[in-house]
């Protein structure tokens, strides 16, 4: 990227930060998303919007490739889970240099939503409360939408459980998922991956969570028969013990999965990076962004130190800037996801981030990004 493009990153970002962003804050959260994401979908059609789009904002440099699991990764900087759960975005995401992207979580029967508020912003606390419980088309409908379109860059599909009262028991929870499974695959959707989610602490019936030994091994047992060849990514809770996910993982290892994601909301509204009025106003939900890092960053060592030779780990909560993205890279995830960051610093960020890991990586004299994968992990 020459100087030119730093400069009009640098200038988006003033834009956003002091002219979009306080404008766009004053409207309410749920009602923005579905907004700019609509605007998102009109965009990705025009080919004209997608070419300028990237001509301002794709940065590419080979020091940020990578070949994980099959899949060739761009850039190692992601859109998480839970931001277009309707699938709008497939096609705008590539131009805004996102390395790659998981739609959903979908489930196998559609949800409108848990009751408002579903979403909600703590700016002091750089956090987003989330209440959406799987809000989704369900798998029927994102099919319609994705089966016919290929993608730029690597897409996931987020599966999990319907948030359904008639969902009470574990088997059925498996069932219910096994069923969208089974929808996607059939279907023949051009994803490259898939995304198990697990972690998501914001749905009806609280005691189907495969979190238990024999809930977890009941349910990858099930998906392992399907013969699923595209790989599988677990997206973890970040509220367990360290022993409690280590017997988590010594299960998973034992399955057909290629990855974990860490991780998913924080639900410890005492956790010392919320400002406590903030995080008061809302007597409904939980909380992505910086309130998530620490747990996230620990979880990404734990696992890298244990099974850095078994799982492929995806570093996700509280990435505000490439400093953010590489710390979870030197403790040991290959890739990176986050929502939050952009919501608060601009779309304009993934470029800023990209742009500043290949900075890092030549400060550190890395020639590539998966020499500084997990190299503040690696045991003494």
């Amino acid at each position: 990227m020459g100087k030119p493009q730093r400069l009009l990153i640098s200038f988006l970002n003033l834009t956003y930060q002091y002219i979009s962003k306080p404008i766009l804050f004053l409207i309410d959260s749920e009602s923005i998303h579905e907004a700019m994401t609509s605007l998102g979908e009109i965009f990705g059609k025009s080919l004209l919007a997608k070419k300028i789009i990237a001509k301002l904002l794709q940065f590419t440099d080979p020091r940020l490739k990578q070949n994980l699991a099959g899949i060739a990764f761009n850039n190692p900087v992601g859109l998480s889970a839970g931001f277009d759960y309707e699938a709008k975005l497939t096609q705008l995401l590539p131009c805004l240099d996102f390395g790659f992207a998981t739609v959903g979580t979908i489930t196998h029967l559609p949800y409108e939503g848990n009751p408002k508020p579903r979403l909600g912003r703590l700016p002091k606390s750089h956090s987003i409360m989330v209440n959406k419980g799987f809000k989704n088309l369900g798998a029927k409908k994102i099919i319609t939408k994705l089966k016919d379109l290929n993608f730029n860059f690597p897409l996931g599909v987020s599966i999990g459980r319907t948030n359904s009262p008639q969902l009470q028991t574990p088997k059925q929870g498996i069932k219910d998922i096994i069923s969208a499974f089974i929808l996607f695959e059939k279907a023949k959707v051009k994803n490259s991956y898939y995304e198990l989610n697990i972690s998501c602490p914001n749905l009806l019936g609280k005691e189907i969570n495969f979190y238990s030994p024999a809930d977890l091994t009941a349910l990858l047992t099930a998906i392992d028969q399907l013969n699923i060849r595209k790989p599988i990514f677990i997206k973890m809770p970040i509220v367990k013990t360290n022993s409690e996910i280590l017997e988590m993982l010594e299960i998973i290892t034992k399955f057909n999965i290629t990855g974990l994601i860490f991780g998913n909301l924080q639900t410890n509204r005492k956790d010392p990076a919320f400002d406590p009025d903030e995080v008061a106003k809302f007597k409904v939900g939980n909380f992505s962004g910086k309130s998530t890092e620490k747990r996230s960053n620990e979880l990404i060592k734990l696992t890298y130190q244990k099974y850095k030779k078994r799982f492929v780990i995806i570093g996700c909560g509280g990435i505000f800037s490439a400093e953010d993205a590489y710390k979870k890279i030197k403790l040991g995830a290959s890739l990176v996801q986050l929502i939050t960051g952009m919501i608060f610093k601009g779309p304009q960020l993934i470029s800023q981030i990209n742009l500043d890991l290949a900075d890092l990586l030549e400060r550190d004299n890395f020639t590539n990004i998966a020499e500084a994968v997990g190299v503040e992990s690696l045991e003494k």
